[in-house]
């Protein structure tokens, strides 16, 4: 293999990460049925920030936790692919790994769900006023 350093630029090679990128995404939608439930979530979230109107601030917060809850899905779904290749039986570091991905997860959806709620409360609560 060749030195990573020398090798030339090549709109090519770059063509191909794309679609190795792309084929990941593929494999993580297709795999991870929690992350149906997250686009649902978002697909809400944005729904409820159109019809509250939120301000540009409230829409970079709401999109920074929700890109944290995917990617830390996709970092979560390519550790257990990861764990099943390296660890077919079962090894109680395997699991505690695979634990460890999925509660960086659920800290993921933790706070988003409390940066959702300080965002969203307010306009909820006079809505219903």
């Amino acid at each position: 293999m060749k030195d990573p350093i020398t090798k030339k630029f090549s709109f090519l090679r770059r063509a191909e990460s794309f679609e190795h990128a792309g084929r990941g995404l593929y494999i993580l939608l297709r795999s991870t049925h929690n992350l149906w439930v997250e686009i649902t979530i978002f697909i809400l979230v944005v729904l409820a920030g159109l019809f509250f109107c939120i301000t540009k601030i409230e829409w970079l917060l709401i999109l920074i936790v929700s890109g944290m809850v995917f990617v830390s899905e996709a970092f979560n779904t390519a550790i257990e692919i990861d764990i099943d290749l390296t660890s077919p039986t079962f090894h109680p570091y395997a699991k505690d790994t695979k634990d460890v991905a999925a509660g960086a997860v659920l800290i993921s959806t933790i706070f988003a769900t409390t940066v959702g709620t300080v965002i969203f409360w307010p306009y909820v609560e006079s809505y219903f006023k």
